[in-house]
Formats: structure tokens, C-alpha cells, sequence
């Protein structure tokens, strides 16, 4: 598979954890790629002859199973390389991001795996996103905080926001692996949560755009 058809699935996938279940549309992929839409276009139907991905008009492309796998492939090697550029060389986010984009395509599988040896197993990147696991062959199951209601509690699997807000919600405790109960929502979309338990909690709020971009997985009932 070539390099660009990787970059395609690995688009596809990151666009696929932002909106869980929905299909991305082909001028958000395009945009993202910085490419014309008929470019992208091209591309996603190569991509499906080979049964890599879904494209319906008007609506948008998915990842089949098969594209699910190789894309897994590439961002777990991608996310590795990102914990290694950060945590061990400390580099910047930007930095590490650039360069483990371009390392992503060249790592064998044996060296990925001494490299998640060699740190531990890390399970999510500097930039709070899941680092998929070998035996991965679908999408982790994650949906939006704003999508929960009062009264509900879920882990955090990872961030989608700017750096900024990333060490805003790091600094009150809103990390990948916290176990999080929705206390309130507002008509805005804002919510007012406690992360742990009621003996040792903390509550904080927030508005709804932090609460669109922190993934968390299914809550329980």
C-alpha cells in the first residue's frame, strides 16, 4: 500500500473518532488532506474497489473492517512514535506530530513492537488519542462526553481539542483512563461533572465545546 493510500485511511479514521457512526464527508476529508475534492474523490473510489472503504454521494466514506485494520496499523505506529519523540527526546507536541507522521510509514512491525517494549505499553499519545493495540480490528468504542446525561459515568479515552484546552482539562484531572459522572447539563450544551467518587471527587464544569471534545467510552448504566 502506498504511502498516500495510508494517509487517506489514517484521515479517515482520525475524522471517523471525532464523530463516531457517522460517515465523513468527502470536502472534510479533502480539507484535511489539502486536496481538491476531486483528488479525494480518486482516491476513495480506488480505495473501495479495494474494499478499504464505504463511500455513499452526498452522505460520505467510512472504513470497512479491512480499512479499520490497516489504518489501526499506521496510527499505532504513529501514536508510539509520538510518546517516544515527547517523553524520551522532549520534543514539542507540534514537533513530535510532524515528524511521527513521517516515521509511521516506515516502521516494520517488530520494531513498533520494541518500541511499545521500550515504553512501556503506552495506551494513549501525548495528544490524549488511543493507541491501538496489535490485536485491534475495529474502531475503540468512544462517543462524545456531550453525549451523555445527568447521572451517567464513563472513562476518558482521549481528547480532540487544541493544545491549549488539552492542558487546561490535564490540569483539572480530565486525563485518558479518569472515571468522570455527569452531574448536570445545560440548555448550552454546558455540563457540570465530578471526576472519581463522591468521597474524593472533584467538580468542575465546562462549556460545550470542551464537552464535544473529550471521547469517552460507553457509559455504564
Amino acid at each position: 500500500m502506498s504511502e498516500s493510500e495510508e494517509m487517506y485511511l489514517i484521515t479517515i479514521a482520525g475524522l471517523s473518532e471525532q464523530t463516531p457512526g457517522t460517515p465523513v464527508p468527502l470536502s472534510h476529508l479533502a480539507a484535511q488532506l489539502a486536496v481538491q475534492t476531486v483528488s479525494a474523490n480518486q482516491m476513495i473510489r480506488k480505495l473501495a474497489d479495494a474494499h478499504l472503504v464505504r463511500y455513499e454521494p452526498y452522505k460520505g466514506v467510512e472504513l470497512t473492517d479491512s480499512g479499520w485494520l490497516q489504518a489501526w496499523h499506521v496510527l499505532r505506529h504513529r501514536r508510539l512514535w509520538e510518546v517516544f519523540l515527547v517523553e524520551k527526546l522532549h520534543l514539542s507536541l507540534e514537533e513530535a506530530d510532524a515528524l511521527a507522521c513521517r516515521l509511521e510509514h516506515l516502521t516494520p512491525p517488530d520494531v513498533a513492537e520494541k518500541l511499545s517494549d521500550f515504553l512501556g505499553h503506552p495506551s494513549v499519545s501525548p495528544q490524549g488519542k488511543p493507541i491501538p493495540t496489535v490485536e485491534a480490528t475495529a474502531p475503540l468504542a468512544h462517543q462524545p462526553l456531550a453525549t451523555l446525561s445527568a447521572g451517567q459515568t464513563a472513562h476518558i479515552v482521549a481528547w480532540d481539542a487544541p493544545l491549549p484546552a488539552q492542558k487546561f482539562l490535564e490540569t483539572e484531572g480530565l486525563r485518558p483512563g479518569v472515571a468522570i459522572t455527569v452531574l448536570g447539563t445545560g440548555s448550552t450544551g454546558a455540563m457540570l461533572l465530578r471526576t472519581g467518587d463522591r468521597t474524593n471527587g472533584h467538580q468542575l464544569h465546562l462549556d460545550a465545546t470542551l464537552a464535544q471534545s473529550i471521547l469517552v467510552q460507553s457509559p455504564a448504566s
